[in-house]
């Protein structure tokens, strides 16, 4: 059925529609030439997104099955989300080989079949090798000792393992190891959604750092696109034509519909904290001294207070400062500055991090760490919060401070608030009014990703220390008293400060 002067992929795929009597949709045909190009070329590191329905595993599953044809010898290795989806490709494509006319002579005899199941299977092939000819993986199998010459990863994110930071760094992690099951010179290829802002699909990160398919060839089908006056070219129009396109869109929401429809990578649930409600610029604070009076100024706004919060821990080590990597508590600190335009700044957060291997203890190099980010942003106090460790860095910090001539307050705080009210009520109000910013590099922090992931239940196990650094800060923000007018009975006085007078009843 593939034709004797056609062994191609597209013609694979046509042989096989004509077979069980389908139409080759036009989309199908487009991924199919994709697919065999790049399994071709250089680059064998292939992602495929496309819309939800759009029968991208079927084909996929095609594409196993003539890799198979072409040559039996080829060891595929199928890794999803579960064991149970990675089996009902493996199961798919088995069904395929015996159906297949042209696949006839890759069936083993009932005698000789030595794995022929659903979630592994052998086809006859001139060498003797370890590893069958395709098998299924769960994403939290055991493939250590595996080997494969192509490796597909369908659908291994899904919102169970994607809804929290942790999770995601969890399940990059575990993908890393397929270096070691892959040949050297072997393919890969991802197939799938995006279900979360960080996705593991994500062409571009919010810190700026390579993404984790950096270097993969990239085939996106949208279920539309849209040119430049808004005219919408559907990829499927038989199936997925407007109305129903619009009816999805109302049933799911915009969110969803945006991740898995038009695969851009957004959070599928509407956060609490809405991040789009948070300002940002771009502005380094100015400091400068006129008639004896200091004055800090950001992008031309006069600032009028400052809050520094220290949330501290026992700190990571260097390399996982970033807060993206492990679970647990972490140190970070945060500077919120108040300008008179009565708007607040958040300009940094930093995720404290530390030497195993430096002479100093862990504690003085937090302690160091914290000065230094009061010198740099012209900060006058630090609050520390001194529940648990925190009870004895207020004396190390103040004498770090003497140390470093720095002039500034240590205040220590101890909160009986529980932290998810702590976060609610230091950001609700703020973000609803728009009134809070974020200066660039806060942007690029892990920060972001707490804010979208965070959730204020008890079953949110996702790293929230920037969050909780940053409310003590909103929450220790000083009350600011509108000025007073002159008395309308006198003049101000045109140098600034008038002289004092008091009444007294001494003889002259």
């Amino acid at each position: 059925m593939t034709g004797k002067d056609d062994d191609s992929f597209a013609g694979f795929v046509q042989g096989w529609n004509g077979m069980v009597e389908l139409k080759t949709p036009a989309h199908h045909a487009d991924m199919a030439g994709w697919l065999e190009k790049h399994m071709a070329g250089p680059n064998r590191r292939m992602l495929l997104m496309a819309f939800r329905g759009s029968g991208k595993s079927t084909l996929v599953g095609l594409f196993a099955a003539w890799l198979l044809l072409r040559d039996p010898n080829r060891r595929l290795l199928v890794l999803a989300a579960d064991l149970r989806l990675a089996m009902k490709m493996v199961r798919n494509v088995k069904r395929i080989l015996e159906r297949h006319p042209g696949c006839s002579h890759l069936k083993p005899p009932s005698k000789e079949r030595d794995q022929w199941a659903a979630d592994r299977f052998t086809v006859v092939r001139p060498m003797e090798l370890r590893d069958p000819s395709m098998a299924a993986a769960g994403i939290g199998g055991n493939i250590t000792g595996s080997r494969a010459d192509v490796v597909i990863c369908d659908d291994v994110e899904v919102p169970r393992n994607a809804d929290t930071a942790v999770k995601r760094a969890a399940l990059r992690e575990r993908l890393s190891e397929l270096e070691y099951v892959l040949v050297p010179g072997g393919a890969q290829l991802y197939v799938g959604t995006p279900h979360a802002q960080d996705s593991l699909y994500a062409e571009e990160t919010d810190d700026g750092s390579p993404p984790f398919l950096d270097g993969f060839e990239r085939k996106v089908l949208p279920v539309y696109t849209e040119d430049e006056q808004g005219k919408r070219t559907y990829a499927w129009k038989e199936r997925f034509g407007e109305a129903h396109v619009a009816r999805i869109r109302k049933f799911t929401g915009p969110n969803k519909f945006t991740s898995q429809m038009l695969l851009r990578p957004v959070s599928i649930t509407d956060g609490v904290l809405n991040v789009d409600n948070l300002g940002r610029y771009d502005a380094e604070l100015e400091y400068r001294e006129a008639l004896g009076r200091a004055v800090l100024t950001l992008d031309g706004v006069k600032l009028v207070s400052a809050t520094c919060w220290w949330d501290p821990a026992f700190a990571r080590p260097v390399g996982e400062g970033d807060g993206r990597v492990k679970s647990g508590d972490g140190s970070v600190v945060a500077a919120v500055f108040a300008g008179e335009d009565k708007r607040l700044y958040l300009h940094r957060v930093r995720y404290l991090a530390v030497d195993p291997k430096a002479p100093e203890t862990e504690a003085d190099q937090q302690c160091r760490q914290v000065s230094r980010f009061l010198a740099d942003n012209h900060l006058p106090a630090v609050h520390i919060e001194i529940n648990g460790i925190g009870r004895f860095l207020p004396g190390l910090l103040r004498e770090r401070l003497r140390n470093d001539r720095l002039a500034a307050g240590v205040v220590e705080e101890f909160s009986h608030t529980p932290k998810v009210r702590r976060i609610l009520e230091a950001f609700d109000a703020l973000l609803a009014d728009r009134r809070l910013l974020a200066h660039r590099q806060v942007w690029e922090t892990s920060f972001i990703r707490e804010m979208r992931d965070w959730r204020p239940d008890g079953r949110y196990r996702g790293p929230d220390d920037g969050l909780d650094a940053v409310a003590g800060c909103l929450g220790a923000e000083p009350f600011r008293f509108d000025r007073s007018t002159a008395p309308s009975d006198r003049r101000a006085d045109w140098r600034g400060a008038g002289a004092v007078m008091a009444e007294a009843d001494w003889e002259l």
